[in-house]
């Protein structure tokens, strides 16, 4: 490939990584698979070296990674502050089912609200309800802060795939 060709593909696939790394802040916006895809991407233009197949295998660890952890970080934060199952399992469900039917904030408003709803019926003391809901958001905080650092490591991780490349 010529260098200007590979100049180019490389800045492209940054680009996209870029807005796939910003896209991680609006919930809807898959960025970790964004990111991903532009690794593929780069690695179909350019060809799957030794190199490209061990990187692009621990890019799409990170990615499955990213893409667990809203759950992991607001069900063990909600389960910590002493929600139940059942609250988290209908809460997650929400959160997953608004998130299409009412885009963007819908599954940000609908996880948090049924929570509260679950733990209010179950116990009856809308401050725990409430407490146990602020739980859950701030899992949902860690895991967009776990979701962008693996994207800005996703994107290091490529940034050595170009350089082996071009080296």
């Amino acid at each position: 490939m010529p260098d200007w060709l590979q100049a180019t593909t490389a800045a492209a696939t940054l680009l996209i990584m870029l807005v796939g790394l910003f896209g991680l802040v609006v919930p809807i916006f898959p960025g970790g698979v964004v990111i991903w895809l532009a690794a593929l991407g780069y690695g179909a233009a350019t060809g799957f070296t030794t190199t490209g197949i061990v990187i692009f295998s621990l890019i799409t660890v990170l990615m499955i990674a990213s893409a667990l952890a809203d759950n992991i970080f607001m069900s063990a934060s909600a389960r910590r502050g002493g929600a139940s199952w059942w609250s988290i399992i209908a809460a997650l469900a929400a959160g997953a089912i608004f998130t299409f039917v009412a885009p963007p904030f819908g599954g940000l408003l609908a996880a948090p609200l049924v929570l509260y709803a679950a733990e209010y019926t179950r116990r009856r003391d809308w401050q725990q309800a409430l407490a146990i809901t602020r739980s859950m958001v701030l899992g949902c905080g860690w895991a967009f802060v776990v979701r962008f650092g693996l994207g800005l490591l996703k994107i290091g991780l490529w940034a050595i795939w170009v350089w082996r490349v071009s080296a």
